[in-house]
């Protein structure tokens, strides 16, 4: 069952973004938590933007835009899938107190 955060993005953010390497092994459990949750978390939330962006050799990093443009980002550096998960939900609800 999706945790209540997951199906609520919109309420929290107005933009998450994930940087990541296409092939570097800092970058695998971010790949990994993409082919398992990303379907997932965008038919909970169809009009929320979820952009994944690829360049190779970059540090996997993830960024939340909140309101009044304000930003905060978290390193996901060899994270596996499921600190990936909660890392984002800790970036995500932060929001609340923006």
């Amino acid at each position: 069952m999706a945790a209540a955060w997951r199906s609520q993005l919109g309420k929290f953010a107005k933009e998450i973004r994930i940087h990541l390497c296409q092939k570097s092994p800092s970058s695998q459990g971010v790949r990994s938590f993409i082919e398992k949750n990303y379907v997932d978390i965008k038919k909970a939330n169809p009009k929320f933007p979820i952009l994944i962006r690829e360049c190779s050799g970059i540090q996997p990093k993830m960024y939340a835009r909140f309101d009044y443009g304000k930003e905060s980002s978290v390193s996901l550096q060899d994270m596996k899938s499921e600190e990936v998960m909660k890392a984002m939900e800790k970036l995500v609800t932060s929001g609340a107190s923006h």
